[in-house]
């Protein structure tokens, strides 16, 4: 088992709107985003888009101590 995941966070001019999203989530999410702005015409452009991609260790994050 891999205990590594990828998650990412998308970003609307620098406002986290989408967080620790799974790559197959973010994938369609990330699309789905780029469709709307190009159909809404909004005050947002597909430049205001960015996202950040995460790596987790999961047994790390597991046996962390807070």
């Amino acid at each position: 088992m891999e205990n590594t995941e990828k998650l990412y966070h998308i970003y609307a001019k620098d406002r986290c709107i989408y967080h620790s999203l799974p790559e197959n989530k973010f994938s369609e999410t990330w699309d789905m985003l780029h469709r709307m702005v190009d159909l809404l015409g909004a005050n947002i452009s597909k430049e205001d888009l960015q996202y950040e991609e995460v790596t987790v260790n999961r047994l790390i994050a597991q046996n962390a101590s807070y």
